[in-house]
């Protein structure tokens, strides 16, 4: 076999590894999410407003980048996040177009419920694993997150 046909081969068995990983990631956003009663979206909106959240609140903007969605569909769900006590959102006093929303403290209470949970799957699904391996791991799934996005505007930008 030659070179490129075994490069070919290692990129498309990691492919279907991170097809593999997603579903599994998907599963277990819904599994979290079930457990608080919320949709997996919801989910993934609350773990993006804690990590994002510095203390002053975070913009729907910010969260809509961060998983990769619409806007629109960050300020449908996380209204729907405050209803049921999850979310407060606060017209930002920098500029009124723009909401600050910050988990509340009923959110907060439950998502350290399943803290101990998060732990011993994190601890499972990184077994083998030391600090500076999964360090490692990250920096390349980043750079090939971010080869991706160059690939997907290369493959945009050809087909028109």
């Amino acid at each position: 076999m030659q070179i490129k046909e075994q490069l070919d081969t290692v990129v498309g068995d990691l492919m279907w590894n991170i097809v593999e990983l997603h579903s599994q990631f998907e599963e277990i956003h819904n599994s979290w999410a079930q457990l608080l009663g919320i949709t997996e979206p919801q989910w993934l909106m609350l773990m993006a407003i804690g990590e994002l959240d510095e203390g002053r609140g975070v913009s729907g903007i910010a969260v809509a980048k961060k998983l990769r969605i619409y806007p629109t569909y960050v300020d449908a769900q996380t209204r729907q996040l405050e209803k049921i006590g999850f979310l407060t959102r606060e017209t930002s006093s920098d500029d009124a177009r723009y909401l600050r929303i910050t988990l509340t403290e009923d959110a907060r209470a439950e998502l350290r419920k399943l803290s101990a949970k998060r732990q011993a799957l994190n601890s499972t699904m990184f077994d083998g694993f030391d600090e500076e391996s999964v360090h490692y791991l990250n920096k390349r799934l980043t750079l090939i997150a971010k080869n991706s996005r160059l690939a997907s505007q290369k493959l945009t930008v050809g087909v028109r």
